[in-house]
């Protein structure tokens, strides 16, 4: 062989251990990328509970929104007691007491983000033999505690959001 059929062995040789990483190089890219999620997954994890509460304390004012409309477009039936009767297809026809639209349909369907709403703990008196509700209770709990959300939130004909830390309908802390 000359030297110079050797030399290009040589070279491909080379050539052909430079192409790819080595097992060591992959090892490495793989701990830094473990590491990187390690500490960005709890952090992306805090960052959607943090929306989904967000998201049902703005549902909350929505709902008690869409209660003062109810109460002033149908006021021989006071409030409502029934996120349905909230809510409402517009394509079924016009709006009515028992189909209100004043809901989106996620919304009046009592899950949003995460979150179970209801309206509960409605006043009723009777008057001139029409039942009248006089007061009701709005609240969001998670649909699971410590993923979809910590805290539960509740409000009323008042307008004042309170939350219980512990996720369920026990509101006693006021929103700052």
């Amino acid at each position: 062989m000359d030297q110079q059929t050797m030399m290009q062995g040589l070279k491909q040789e080379m050539t052909q251990r430079e192409e790819g990483f080595t097992l060591i190089e992959l090892l490495i890219v793989m701990s830094v990328m473990l590491i990187l999620m390690t500490l960005a997954v709890p952090q992306m994890l805090k960052l959607t509970k943090q929306a989904h509460e967000t998201s049902a304390i703005q549902s909350v004012r929505t709902i008690v929104q869409a209660e003062l409309q109810y109460n002033s477009m149908y006021p021989q039936n006071g409030f409502s007691c029934a996120l349905a009767q909230l809510g409402g297809d517009p394509k079924s026809g016009a709006p009515s007491a028992q189909a209100a639209q004043l809901l989106a349909p996620d919304l009046a369907g009592g899950t949003k983000g995460g979150y179970a709403f209801a309206v509960t703990n409605c006043n009723k008196v009777t008057v001139n033999n029409q039942d009248m509700y006089t007061s009701y209770e709005v609240t969001a709990i998670p649909l699971s505690v410590g993923k979809s959300g910590d805290r539960g939130f509740c409000s009323d004909e008042n307008n004042r959001i309170t939350y219980d830390p512990a996720g369920g309908t026990n509101c006693t802390q006021p929103i700052q």
